[in-house]
Parts: structure tokens; C-alpha cells; sequence
């Protein structure tokens, strides 16, 4: 069946030429010299839910009907007028959204007094997204500060299959009966930390200097870390990099694979949607191989054989070719340590000896091919000394794969200016 999927400089030229064609309401009409400097300041990869095939939980109802979402969520760069994206990319049935507003976030649910802005796509307050496509909303005036918070929330009026989402959101999403888009707080006790068909938010910020884009699995998606504390390493990188008016991106997905789908689209498959249709994109930090290495032989693959390390290399080498067509550093990060790893879980098996020893063939290769315009070694920053193939203790959040709020914290700070932009 073909698909509509609108990339998002796609989506934005498209967003400028239906504005040019029909009347803007006057709040959202920019000043006659303003200069348009959108830029994406939030994203979240979304994936296809999962059945049988995967041993893990959805987490998420299979539908929702006649009730209101709201995600809240950390912006990287901050400005003064906002979009936001909505993906029905993985739907077979159009999405019908009733309403959608977003506005600053305090505590939980709640929003600060006066900033509730109604989101208009193509001047209307309600759409519809064919399946397979993303739907770029009108700007709409709100200050919004760099690492301010933001909840964007949505009314579903009928019946939709949840089908499009990102499993892993580290932050609470609350759901209510009914339409209650512009609701102070929304008093509910339904609760997910799920991104539901919302992928990215968009800022016009005149200065922002760049973007860089971490491309990874759990270990980037933050899985380990606190939630509802943004303590995931690209966070902390943001936080750091705020001063600078660099903006980080987190392209993360639980259960990413390099060279084959999973838990969502491989990164082959979706590097130039998640990291090179970003606006103003200068560099990409690829953190990948670990569920390639380690699915093998588990309930997640159970008949599956590890790659090889050849293969493995050619899909790095995909990605450098790529990166480098669009003029975009990419940094490769050496695997961490995982001796250990998911004992007595679903993933029982993800570790081995001779699974350990193609991780190791890895990152020799990344450390001194010279094929990536940098490395950053987390595996030498987070190993214990006394140990090598296992994560340092304090840097562990337990299940011996992930790190904790520590681990992210070093691996953000690792991170210098040369390293991810190059000379100054």
C-alpha cells in the first residue's frame, strides 16, 4: 500500500505554502520583516506498537476514544513562536485530532496561567492525518525559554487505534475522558509514559547556532535514568550546550538495532527521517550495535545468529556515507560494558563471552579506523577497572546495561565542544 510520509523540511515548505493561500488569524501573523528561523528544539522517533512478537508490554491501550492526552516534555533551545508535529506514520486508518493545544508546564499535569495556546493546522482547529503521514501545525505566539517546559495535549473525538508512538518516554503522560484540551490540570489518575503521535516541537529561534542529534537505543533513550527529571545523557548535554545556543536532539528508541527493525525501524532505515531532515543539523553522535551484538539467542530473537563484524561495520559505514553527503560530523561512540546484562528477564541470554568479544572487534574498529570525524569512548569512560566487560557500580542503575542518572551525567560531560563540532 503506498504511503503519504512527509519529511519535515517537506512538511515545513509545504506548511509555508498553504499559509501563503488562505488567511492567518491575526495573533498568528508575524511582523512584515520578521526572518523565519524554525528549528526543531524536541523530538521523540516513533514507532509501531508490537504483539506477540516481542516479550515486552505495549504499556498503552489499544485505543482511546472521546479523551483528552497531555504530554509533557523539556524543550533544548527556547523562542518566541512554536509548532508542533504529529505523526500517523505506522496508522492504517486516518487520525482524526479534535483539538490540540499546547502551553508552559509547571508540576504534573498542570499549566501555567495564561500561556494555553489553541493549535491550528491549516487555520482549522481540528484535522485529520492520513496514515502514513505527520501533520505540521501553524505557528503560534508563545515565549518559550531555553529548558523550559512545555505540555502539548490532544483530543481524540473518535475511536484510534494507537499505532504510532514512542514506547519509552521517561516522562508521564496523563489522560482524561473527554475534551479537555484547555484544561488547568488535568485530575486524573490515568497515567503512561508513552509519547503518543507526538514527534517533534519546533521553535523560531533567530539564534540558534546548530543541532546535534544523538542516534541511539535504550542507552540514549535513557532507559535507567529517573523519569520526569530529564536525566537522560542527551539532557544533560543540552543543559550544558544551552549556553551556547546549541540545540540537542534525542533519537533514541528502546530496543534500536543498527541493521535490522525491532523495537522500530532500524536506524538505516530511519536516519534521514530522525536525523538528517533536521533543521540545521551540524553533527550526529551514533551510539548503536549493542541489541544487533546481544538479541541473538534471546525471546527477543531466538533464532537468530549474532551479525558479523563486517556486517556491523558496513552499516556504520552507511551512515558515515550518508552524514557526509549532507555536509553533517558524525561522532562514533564506542559500545559500553554488559556483562551481566537483563539477567532473570524476558532478555535472559543478552549476554555472552563471544557476544562480548564482537562488542570489543567493534569498538577497536570505531577507536581506530579513523572512519568517523570523532569517537567519544564511553566504553572506556563507564567500564570498572577491576572488571572491564562490566559497568562501573556507580555508574550502573542496576541492571547492568543502562547506566543511572550518574552514568548519563558522565557521558553528557565527556562530550566536549571539539569533539562534537569540531574547532572552534
Amino acid at each position: 500500500m503506498n504511503r503519504l510520509t512527509l519529511t519535515l523540511p517537506l512538511a515545513l515548505a509545504l506548511a509555508v505554502t498553504l499559509g501563503t493561500a488562505q488567511a492567518t488569524p491575526p495573533a498568528n501573523r508575524p511582523p512584515e520583516n520578521r526572518i523565519d528561523n524554525w528549528i526543531a528544539t524536541w523530538t521523540a522517533s516513533p514507532q509501531p506498537v508490537w504483539g506477540s512478537e516481542l516479550p515486552l508490554p505495549i504499556r498503552v491501550p489499544a485505543t482511546l476514544t472521546d479523551q483528552t492526552v497531555r504530554q509533557v516534555l523539556r524543550v533544548s533551545s527556547g523562542g518566541q513562536r512554536v509548532r508542533v508535529v504529529l505523526s500517523n506514520e505506522y496508522g492504517t486508518e486516518p487520525l482524526r485530532i479534535g483539538a490540540a493545544h499546547v502551553a508552559m508546564a509547571v508540576a504534573g499535569s498542570a499549566i501555567t496561567a495564561g500561556s494555553d495556546r489553541v493549535l491550528r493546522f491549516g487555520g482549522e482547529q481540528s484535522t485529520t492525518i492520513p496514515p502514513g503521514a505527520k501533520l505540521l501545525s501553524d505557528p503560534v505566539e508563545l515565549d518559550v525559554a531555553t529548558l523550559a517546559r512545555l505540555a502539548v495535549t490532544l483530543y481524540l473525538p473518535a475511536k484510534t487505534l494507537l499505532t504510532t508512538f514512542h514506547w519509552d518516554g521517561k516522562e508521564t503522560a496523563y489522560l482524561a475522558a473527554g475534551n479537555r484540551v484547555a484544561a488547568a490540570r488535568l485530575d486524573t489518575n490515568s497515567r503512561l509514559e508513552a509519547r503518543l503521535f507526538l514527534t517533534d516541537v519546533l521553535v523560531d529561534s533567530p539564534t540558534n547556532a546548530g543541532t546535534v542529534v544523538a542516534l541511539g537505543d535504550s542507552i540514549t533513550d535513557g532507559n535507567g535514568s529517573t523519569s520526569d527529571s530529564d536525566r537522560r545523557w542527551p539532557d544533560f548535554l543540552a543543559q550544558r550546550l544551552a549556553k551556547e545556543r546549541i540545540t540537542v536532539l534525542n533519537a533514541g528508541i528502546s530496543g534500536g538495532r543498527l541493521l535490522q527493525d525491532g523495537m522500530g525501524s532500524s536506524a538505516l532505515a530511519r536516519f534521514n527521517r530522525d536525523v538528517l531532515s533536521q533543521p540545521q543539523l551540524k553533527s550526529v553522535v551514533v551510539l548503536l550495535g549493542i541489541n544487533d551484538i546481544s538479541w541473538a539467542g534471546t525471546s527477543f530473537a531466538p533464532h537468530a545468529a549474532p551479525p558479523s563484524a563486517d556486517s556491523l561495520i558496513v552499516g556504520y559505514r552507511q551512515l558515515i556515507a550518508q552524514a557526509r553527503l549532507r555536509k553533517v560530523r558524525i561522532i562514533g561512540a564506542t559500545l559500553l560494558p554488559f556483562e551481566g546484562a537483563l539477567d532473570a528477564t524476558p532478555l535472559q541470554g543478552y549476554y555472552n563471552a563471544d557476544k562480548d568479544k564482537l562488542r570489543q572487534a567493534i569498538n577497536q574498529w570505531i577507536r581506530s579506523s579513523g572512519e568517523f570525524d570523532a569517537v567519544v569512548d564511553f566504553d572506556a569512560l563507564t567500564r570498572d577497572p577491576a572488571r572491564p566487560s562490566r559497568l562501573l557500580p556507580r555508574y550502573d542503575s542496576g541492571d547492568h546495561l543502562h547506566p543511572g542518572d550518574a552514568g548519563y551525567q558522565a557521558m553528557a560531560d565527556s562530550l566536549d565542544h571539539q569533539t562534537l563540532l569540531g574547532k572552534r
